[in-house]
């Protein structure tokens, strides 16, 4: 299994993490997402993947893409150590959250929406990071909230043991203090990602450990 992927994407962040969660083993690709224009630009890059985004998972003869996609496909490919619950409406719980992460507030934040904000719209680095910080703080306030008060309430976002909420919500903390935000002020969210914090796969998953890590 290869692994396309950038020490800094929580996208990326959030498939090392399930893959160490199931004890996969993969061969990790450096993609730099700003060297020479970014390299997910490159030609190499983009025959493999027209979208021009990481992560991009292979194994064996098949390719995707998306790393939601990817979550669920490891879920299915390799059971063991699931990432979903199989009451189908707790799966549900986990998928809404997943997703609120993943397609409501990490795009907004993205790296190549960032560029077009100070590049095509001209906004100052002070405007950027206004941006930045309204949409993290509402996304955050929203999920703080909700999970604080689900239904099945554990240890991590969901009971007592990962899912892939947890691997979803553990890079969007990293990214919220990246960028100034203080994470303590969401108490549920807080205490679920020093849950995680114990846990090596979680830990082994860290940008900082990673081998492009700069």
């Amino acid at each position: 299994m290869r692994l396309f992927n950038y020490f800094r994407s929580s996208s990326s962040y959030r498939v090392r993490i399930a893959c160490n969660l199931k004890g996969l083993a993969y061969e990790y690709l450096p993609v730099h997402l700003n060297r020479n224009g970014g390299e997910q630009f490159g030609d190499r890059f983009t025959t493999l993947n027209p979208q021009q985004l990481v992560p991009l998972l292979e194994d064996g003869d098949t390719r995707i893409a998306q790393s939601l996609a990817m979550l669920e496909y490891l879920d299915e490919r390799y059971p063991d150590v699931p990432l979903l619950p199989r009451d189908p409406a707790a799966r549900a719980q986990v998928r809404q959250t997943a997703l609120y992460i993943a397609c409501e507030m990490h795009p907004l934040n993205n790296l190549r929406v960032l560029k077009f904000l100070t590049g095509e719209l001209g906004l100052s680095d002070a405007q950027k990071q206004r941006w930045i910080v309204h949409w993290l703080e509402t996304g955050l306030t929203a999920l703080d909230t909700q999970l604080r008060d689900a239904p099945g309430r554990g240890a991590f976002c969901f009971g007592d043991t990962p899912t892939l909420a947890d691997c979803c919500l553990v890079p969007q903390l990293f990214n919220a203090r990246r960028f100034g935000v203080d994470v303590s002020a969401y108490p549920t969210l807080h205490a679920v990602d020093q849950v995680c914090e114990q846990i090596e796969a979680f830990r082994r998953a860290h940008p900082s450990c990673q081998p492009d890590a700069e």
